[in-house]
Formats: structure tokens, C-alpha cells, sequence
């Protein structure tokens, strides 16, 4: 999954994109407010971290210049700013979560989970299709009750593909919510993941992942 970290402080910016890297997510990072509002537009994000004092253009009228973006992700505020009218400002201008500093990176992480999950509307971390089971915290699969054993990019495509599940996701779509701004794939990189997660899951005598010529793939369960 991508997010956005808006961040004025090099050392905690830096810090959060480590860690969230770490944890297997795509992350890419802005020092001030017009930077991560042209970052935010221009790409879809799943979870956008957001300071509230930035340089250049602050979180609250970041998150109004959002608004109107169809795919915007979901907003977790980050912020020194720990009054309840501080916090009312901003749920009102359209976060979904406040986080005040200073903070443990694992509440941040959980919050960043829960975020995902709400974003494609699931409740629990395990994500079943069928016999396989994807626990996006754990970041580990199984299917029919055995581990798969998967690279950490392998691991992020077929959890894309479960969230997604049932619809046909593009090749465009894949590479968005996989790679950061500064990681861009080469031309065949998505395929080839593709048809090595497929003959993974193969191996287990599961076909669960399709292509469908000239738009994309979807993973179901056969027959469904």
C-alpha cells in the first residue's frame, strides 16, 4: 500500500519513512504543504500523514484543496496541536484520524493499518478468498493452511490484488499503489511479479489469479 508523508521536521519525515518502508509500505515523503499537495493530486494514495505547521502552504488548507480529489486517500494528522478544538479543526476539514507528538511509531503503525483496512472497506487484518488467507499485519499469506513463501514485493502485489479482490485491476493501478515516486518499476516488472505470485499459489494447486486481456488482472476464487 502507498503513503504520503507531509513533514516539515527532517529527522521525524525521514524517521517515519524508514519505518514505514520497513513495514512494506511504498512511501513517499514532502517538507512543506505545496510540495505534498501536488504529490497528494498527482498520485493515488492510500494514507496521507499530515503534519498541521508546514511551510509554504499548511495541513488544514491542504486538506481542503483535497476535497475534491475522487481516489484521496484517507488522513491521519500528525501534530504537536493537542486541544479538542484543535482536534474538531481538523476531522471538520476532512481527516479521518488525529495523532498527537509525541507518539509511538507502533500506535502510528496500527492507525496506518486501520486506515487501509477502512480504505478498502474490511474489519479484520486476516483477508480470506477461498483457502487463501492474507494477514496484512503479519504481511504473510497461506494458503490451505500452509505459508507461501514471498518476496516483500511479491507479498505487496498479491495483498493489492486480495483488497481488490473480484475486480480487474490494471497494470497502471498495480505499479501506483507499489512503487513510490522515486522507485519507479521497470517496463515488465509488474507481469513478471504476476506470473511468479501466480505459479506460487500454482504450486498449491490454486489458479486464483486471471488475466484479462488488455485490461488488467483479477484474483477470485475459480469458478466464481
Amino acid at each position: 500500500m502507498r503513503v504520503l508523508i507531509v513533514e516539515d521536521s527532517d529527522t521525524l519525515r525521514e524517521s517515519l519513512e524508514l519505518g514505514l518502508s520497513g513495514e512494506g509500505f511504498a512511501v513517499d515523503s514532502a517538507a512543506d504543504g505545496l510540495s505534498g499537495l501536488k504529490l497528494a493530486r498527482s498520485n493515488p494514495y492510500d494514507v496521507l500523514v499530515l503534519d498541521l505547521l508546514l511551510p509554504e502552504l499548511d495541513g488544514l488548507n491542504l486538506l481542503v484543496q483535497l476535497r475534491d480529489k475522487p481516489d484521496r486517500p484517507l488522513v491521519l494528522i500528525l501534530t504537536a496541536r493537542d486541544g479538542v478544538e484543535d482536534r474538531v479543526k481538523g476531522l471538520n476539514a476532512g481527516a479521518d484520524d488525529y495523532l498527537v507528538k509525541p507518539f509511538a511509531f507502533a500506535e502510528l503503525l496500527a492507525r496506518v493499518h486501520a486506515l487501509v483496512r477502512r480504505r478498502y472497506q474490511e474489519r479484520s487484518p486476516q483477508v480470506r478468498v477461498g483457502e487463501l488467507c492474507v494477514d496484512v499485519l503479519a504481511r504473510r499469506a497461506q494458503l490451505g493452511g500452509s505459508l507461501i513463501d514471498l518476496s516483500s514485493r511479491e507479498y505487496q502485489l498479491l495483498e493489492y490484488l486480495v483488497l481488490r479482490r473480484g475486480q480487474i485491476v490494471t497494470r497502471e493501478e498495480i505499479e501506483d499503489h507499489i512503487y513510490g515516486v522515486n522507485r519507479l518499476p521497470a517496463s515488465n516488472a509488474v507481469d513478471s511479479a504476476v506470473c511468479i505470485v501466480r505459479a506460487k499459489l500454482g504450486a498449491f494447486g490454486r489458479s486464483l489469479i486471471r488475466t484479462k486481456r488488455g485490461q488488467g488482472y483479477v484474483l477470485e476464487e475459480p469458478g466464481a
